[in-house]
């Protein structure tokens, strides 16, 4: 992770770390911090814990996202501070629905000029969002909002496993982390499992980045915790209710930055610190799916 991070992440860059609600690469920010990464453009749909924390460590200028909060619990404390007072720094915020996001997220992944969508009609986000145009269809039925395409310099995409050529599955909530990675101009893989080809090529259905897209492959257990992955382990749920208490004040959050981040080497030593009890606590219960056979050629 560090030569990952070191190489494809560098100050004023835009970075995507997606997964939605699952799959979101705490290990990956946390590094950023710990590199001391500066002026970056941050985009995600619905920013996480994990913007939250590298938002109060200083990393971003910028937010691109959709629905801001920490979910289920209530405010991101640290973006709002940021926001609201430019503690630690200013923020530049720039707002679309998830769908405006996954057209973003599409567009660029398709070389598209925009991608067109209705749900913006009647809405007061064009309002605030200059970014959301609006134009004549070509077919007749009216006027349409319109995105522009979004090219992040590096995705950060975690899943459950990968060969080391890069070729990635995933099963689960899979969000838009497919059209992340085929929009960004670099794409970091983080995985569960590196695993051989042959595991790959068995089950291609679940192959949902190829290798051919990938820069980077970083093997990093529990690298989504406090997020959950799909048959690894579960979300914990007790790391996000405990946040919202220890964000409110810039100090308390501070001391966790330097407790749980800048004082450790690795996310190793982070899984360590979590200790065992925590980790049997989101172990998760079995729920194996039916065998299939995919058939030989003859």
């Amino acid at each position: 992770m560090q030569e990952a991070i070191a190489e494809y992440v560098r100050d004023g860059m835009s970075v995507a770390i997606e997964g939605f609600t699952a799959f979101i690469c705490f290990a990956a920010g946390h590094e950023i911090i710990r590199q001391r990464r500066r002026d970056l453009t941050l985009i995600r749909m619905t920013p996480d814990l994990i913007y939250d924390q590298m938002i109060a460590a200083g990393v971003a200028r910028k937010m691109i996202f959709s629905y801001l909060g920490n979910p289920g619990v209530g405010s991101l404390h640290c973006v709002r501070r940021a926001v609201e007072k430019g503690i630690p720094a200013p923020l530049e915020i720039e707002e679309y629905s998830h769908y405006g996001m996954v057209g973003r997220y599409t567009a660029g992944a398709m070389k598209l000029p925009f991608f067109p969508l209705r749900s913006y009609l009647g809405s007061d986000m064009p309002q605030v969002n200059e970014r959301i145009r609006t134009v004549e269809s070509p077919y007749g039925d009216g006027p349409i909002a319109v995105v522009p395409p979004l090219n992040p310099d590096v995705a950060i995409i975690h899943a459950q496993r990968a060969d080391v050529q890069g070729n990635t599955q995933l099963w689960g909530l899979l969000g838009i982390q497919k059209e992340a990675a085929f929009a960004a101009r670099k794409v970091i893989v983080v995985v569960e499992e590196i695993v051989d080809e042959a595991v790959i090529r068995a089950d291609p259905n679940r192959t949902l980045i190829p290798g051919l897209i990938v820069d980077a492959v970083v093997h990093e257990p529990y690298g989504a915790h406090p997020s959950y992955v799909q048959g690894y382990y579960d979300r914990d749920n007790l790391f996000y209710l405990n946040w919202d208490k220890i964000s409110r004040d810039q100090g308390q959050t501070e001391a966790w930055l330097e407790e749980w981040v800048y004082g450790l080497k690795n996310r190793a030593e982070y899984i360590q610190k979590l200790g065992e009890e925590t980790l049997e606590r989101l172990r998760p219960g079995a729920a194996p799916a039916s065998p299939i056979d995919y058939g030989a050629y003859t």
